[in-house]
């Protein structure tokens, strides 16, 4: 395979169908809340990979599992957007479903119905060693880590990554699922790590601490490159255990808030394929988040389509 200019983004994780319902004011329990419904495609894995090429990494990969219901749409989507996929067709399962729930108020802010399905069936017999030939970086979304099988392939990656000198990022994609896993368990894989990319409630979570600069500065002592997304409020990059740099937030009027993390992390990476340092990086994955919330869906607007 060719390479783009400074060696492919590979991404591992998940890929799954965005049923977007996006709602004024609270849901009515026990009847009818009028919303405005859209099916699109969806999944933090493959959302990154979309974003990376989006940003202008010019060889951007993706491993991921769908089910045979949706395999040639979300092909074409990838496709369409500058991804190379590789999709392993479950037989079995059928391809993830999200129920994003969106509150057009002021915040659009999101809940998610999350239906796994296939998406985290991967396995370490989905995985090659020759996935990281010609690859530069590799990126592993966290919701692999929620389950045995793909937990135990996140592990297979990381360490054929690191075998090759490969840097490899995670983001943690979920507190709810967090708490789930265990707090100890994630952290115990993320010693393997050269960049981790939580969310603000992810990182205070994960250190028990309540200000998301104290907490950037604790998980650099234990990953070197910590990139804390604070939505609004920017962006804190720590190295090391080194006082955080704080990135100013782009401003946006949001209309949905989905994928926004995942914008940001694939803007970011393919700027560090570029050559950006990480505060530079940061302010593109800012830049990248800005421009997610103001469209509705996870994924930027790909060419010659409307919006």
């Amino acid at each position: 395979m060719t390479t783009g200019r400074n060696g492919a983004l590979l991404v591992v994780g998940d890929v799954v169908t965005d049923v977007v319902a996006r709602h004024r004011g609270p849901l009515a329990a026990g009847t009818d809340t009028v919303a405005a419904i859209r099916t699109l495609p969806g999944g933090a894995g493959a959302n990154v990979a979309c974003w990376a090429a989006h940003a202008g990494c010019a060889d951007v990969r993706l491993l991921g599992r769908v089910g045979t219901d949706t395999a040639a749409w979300h092909e074409r989507e990838l496709v369409a957007a500058g991804v190379r996929p590789r999709l392993v067709v479950d037989p079995e399962a059928a391809t993830g479903t999200v129920i994003c729930l969106v509150d057009t108020g002021a915040a659009a802010e999101r809940t998610f119905l999350t239906d796994s399905g296939a998406s985290l069936r991967l396995e370490p017999a989905d995985w090659s060693d020759a996935l990281l030939d010609g690859v530069a970086r590799l990126h592993l979304s966290g919701y692999l880590l929620f389950t045995e099988p793909s937990r135990a392939l996140a592990a297979t990656a990381l360490t054929a990554a690191r075998a090759r000198g490969v840097p490899v990022s995670l983001d943690p994609a979920s507190a709810g699922f967090l708490v789930r896993l265990g707090v100890d368990r994630f952290l115990a894989f993320a010693e393997g790590l050269d960049v981790l990319l939580p969310s603000r409630d992810e990182a205070c979570l994960l250190t028990g601490l309540s200000d998301p600069a104290d907490a950037a500065v604790k998980l650099s002592r234990l990953v070197p490159l910590v990139v804390t997304k604070a939505g609004a409020d920017g962006a804190l990059v720590a190295r090391t255990g080194a006082p955080p740099t704080r990135i100013p937030a782009t401003p946006a009027v949001p209309q949905d808030t989905t994928g926004a993390g995942d914008a940001f992390t694939g803007a970011f990476l393919a700027a560090l394929l570029a050559g950006a340092d990480p505060r530079e990086a940061a302010a593109s994955g800012c830049r990248a988040g800005a421009e997610a919330v103001g469209r509705v869906g996870a994924r930027p607007a790909v060419p010659g389509r409307e919006s």
